[in-house]
């Protein structure tokens, strides 16, 4: 996933496991929105922090070092590959 900016949208940042706590944390009311669920492909997150006032830069900072985290913790393929033969 490319860099998490204001034009990113939700389903693009529900990809990542860990971010709906870190939206959750912030109070993004669009994760229990029954119509959201329809719309997360377009909507874009800073136009849900602009909605409801969230602050923007604190999100994706977060949401950025949460991204980060994940992929240094994703095995690589050699990696995967060095464990299943171990196993055989």
């Amino acid at each position: 996933m490319p860099k998490i900016t204001k034009d990113t949208t939700l389903s693009e940042i529900l990809s990542n496991p860990e971010a709906e706590r870190i939206l959750a944390k912030y109070n993004v009311p669009c994760l229990s929105c029954p119509f959201a669920q329809y719309e997360t492909k377009e909507l874009k997150i800073g136009d849900v922090c602009k909605m409801y006032k969230i602050n923007l830069k604190a999100l994706l900072t977060e949401l950025s070092q949460t991204k980060a985290r994940s992929k240094r913790n994703k095995p690589s393929l050699s990696t995967e590959l060095s464990q299943s033969e171990a196993c055989s």
